[in-house]
Parts: structure tokens; C-alpha cells; sequence
């Protein structure tokens, strides 16, 4: 049975297409304006997206750099607090398991964003490659995600929060 993201009812209320994806139900566009309508928007103002469905994992404790070293591809090494990174996760072999985003929390924790297609996938991986003192917790379905998209999206999140707390770099994060 699919599973519906926090925000499902107030997508089916407005008119959202809503189809089977990677275990959940979705909205792929709205009926009054067209996938094609949505999409010049994105590029040319903004537009929002219910991304719940991604998956959630956090690596915490004294090898949880570590950890992520050996499975990923890019250095973690000099990354600091608030930073994001993209990598991609590879098999023991040197083949692409999957593409994901890597936040780091604090010294000692990373919170993966994981596709959610591959996400089960990607977790026994994961789980399946861990040593030492780490934790790892699959947060995929307490976390509830919205992205905001393009190029009028900071003017927009300005409107809306402390234009002071928000990231001021491409790929960093700030926690409020």
C-alpha cells in the first residue's frame, strides 16, 4: 500500500495529480496549470515541491566521518558545520550505488538526504558498511521536506523568515 506524505490531503484539495512513486503517492502537477506551465514558473519566478518522500538517514558519534569516508566518494575531512555536500555512494567494486546529499550537523553527526527510490537500498548498504562508534538512525518517516525552487526562492524565504537566519552560500544550511 503507498503511503501519503504529511502534506497529501492539501494536494488532492488543490487539484494535484497524485500518482504511485517509490512507495508514496505524489502530486506530478496541478489540473489548472499544466506540468509545462509549472515548470517555466520554476525557471523563471519559483515553485514549491513536497519532497517527503526522500529519505532521512543521520551518522552520529566518533566514527560517524569515518563511516562516511568509506562509502562515499568526496573528502568530508575539512567540511564544516552547516556545510552540504553532494556525493555519490559506490559498491565494493567502484559502481554507483546512488547519488545523495550529505548535511553536516555538528563535528560528530551528518544527515543524508537518499533518494527514495533506492531508499531501502541504500540502507542496508549503509548499515551493512558501519563500524565503530557510530549510530545510524533511518529518520525517513519522521521528516517531512519542502523544497523551494528558483530564482525568485530568496526573496521569497526572506518574506518569511529573519533574511539574517537564512543560508547566505549555495550547499549550506542553517538549523532554526
Amino acid at each position: 500500500m503507498d503511503k501519503k506524505v504529511p502534506l497529501h490531503e492539501w494536494h488532492v484539495a488543490n487539484g494535484g495529480k497524485i500518482v504511485p512513486f517509490a512507495g508514496y503517492l505524489l502530486p506530478v502537477q496541478y489540473q489548472e496549470t499544466g506540468v509545462i506551465k509549472e515548470h517555466l514558473s520554476v525557471r523563471n519566478r519559483a515553485g514549491i515541491f513536497d519532497v517527503s518522500h526522500m529519505g532521512e538517514v543521520i551518522y552520529e558519534g566518533k566514527d560517524a566521518l569515518a563511516n562516511i569516508q568509506k562509502i562515499l566518494t568526496n573528502d568530508f575531512s575539512k567540511m564544516t558545520v552547516g556545510q552540504v555536500r553532494y556525493s555519490v555512494m559506490c559498491n565494493d567494486d567502484g559502481g554507483v550505488v546512488d547519488d545523495l546529499l550529505v548535511y553536516k550537523q555538528a563535528e560528530d553527526k551528518y544527515l543524508m538526504i537518499i533518494n527514495a527510490g533506492n531508499r531501502e537500498k541504500d540502507i542496508q548498504w549503509m548499515k551493512k558498511h558501519l563500524f565503530g562508534d557510530v549510530t545510524f538512525e533511518d529518520r525517513s518517516e519522521q521528516i517531512g521536506q519542502i523544497a523551494l525552487q528558483g530564482p525568485e526562492s530568496k526573496e521569497i524565504l526572506e518574506k518569511l523568515a529573519d533574511p539574517a537566519m537564512l543560508p547566505k552560500k549555495y550547499y549550506t544550511f542553517v538549523e532554526i
